[in-house]
């Protein structure tokens, strides 16, 4: 642990120098998260991007195609879009960085990946709902008939890695989605038009992202948050660096502060999981002993990406 810890802290001392992070975070989280880095390491002067993921990648792209990229890190939402990215060679593997203190199958095991948060989907209700759920199940009931909304996953990478957890644990897989759109649930629209549709009582059910509901819940909206008793699906909006930065070592030194325990309170102040199981919750979640994560393969799911887009096409549209 010693040796290190020296070895972290000469990459710290060495950390100097421009860095540009290209992003998806919401803006004012993209900006604390720079300016927590500041903090730590003052000679790197560190500048940002911030986009929806699909414009993000579509930048990069452009960057790639004309042998120019501009960026040195990339954190986005989703490990799938990681996966694509490390498989066509774009990512640089950061072997040296210290996962220890995290549980397996959170990074990637080829350490090209790193996962900062847990943004888990579980189920929002209305309070006026007559039904109170506790299981995926319950949204098949008859009591939720017609009530139901989520994000689809042809338009959301969150909903396609979420459908495809779905489907990969409970006992029905697929056949759930089939009673989804037998009761008449609505897919389409993003996590905030959900949010919208069971506030106002225009759908009372609906799958969304955690703490959307636990904020909006906070400030007085007539909502609650479930993690259903089956487990959840996450996001880990994960980091990276981009193969040819110019800054390899204040790359590595953004990775170690995001990993770090100053780095993950930094997501815990934010309203997110952290990642780290020592770092606490913030205000509104459970125990984290009582969210349970339901397990997911990014390199598999993104083999099995257009074929579970393809299916979920069939049953809802």
């Amino acid at each position: 642990m010693l040796a290190l810890a020296t070895a972290t802290a000469a990459r710290a001392q060495g950390a100097e120098g421009k860095l540009v992070l290209y992003t998806s975070q919401p803006n004012t989280d993209a900006q604390q998260t720079v300016d927590a880095f500041k903090a730590k390491y003052p000679k790197v002067d560190i500048s940002f991007v911030r986009d929806g993921t699909p414009r993000i990648l579509a930048k990069l792209r452009a960057e790639f195609e004309a042998g120019a990229p501009q960026a040195d890190l990339l954190l986005i939402a989703d490990s799938v879009t990681m996966e694509g990215l490390k498989k066509e060679g774009r990512l640089e593997a950061y072997e040296k960085a210290d996962v220890s203190a995290y549980p397996a199958g959170i990074h990637d095991p080829a350490k090209s990946w790193f996962a900062t948060k847990l943004i888990t989907t579980g189920i929002v209700y209305n309070t006026k709902a007559p039904l109170k759920p506790t299981s995926w199940l319950d949204l098949t009931k008859a009591e939720a008939k017609n009530l139901v909304a989520m994000p689809s996953p042809l338009n959301s990478g969150a909903a396609l890695i979420h459908t495809m957890t779905l489907t990969g644990n409970i006992k029905d897989g697929w056949g759930y989605y089939e009673k989804l759109k037998e009761n008449g649930a609505l897919a389409a629209g993003a996590n905030g038009d959900i949010l919208r549709q069971v506030a106002t009582g225009e759908k009372l059910y609906g799958m969304i992202v955690d703490f959307m509901p636990i904020r909006e819940k906070a400030k007085g909206a007539p909502v609650e948050f479930v993690f259903p008793s089956e487990g959840v699906s996450a996001v880990s909006e994960p980091v990276a660096i981009l193969k040819g930065t110019r800054n390899p070592a204040a790359a590595q030194a953004f990775i170690d502060f995001l990993l770090s325990k100053d780095g993950q309170e930094v997501a815990a102040k934010q309203g997110y999981v952290p990642a780290l199981a020592s770092v606490a919750l913030p205000a509104g979640y459970p125990a984290r002993s009582e969210i349970k994560l339901m397990a997911f393969d990014a390199a598999k799911a993104l083999e099995d990406s257009a074929a579970a887009r393809k299916r979920f096409s069939g049953i809802f549209e």
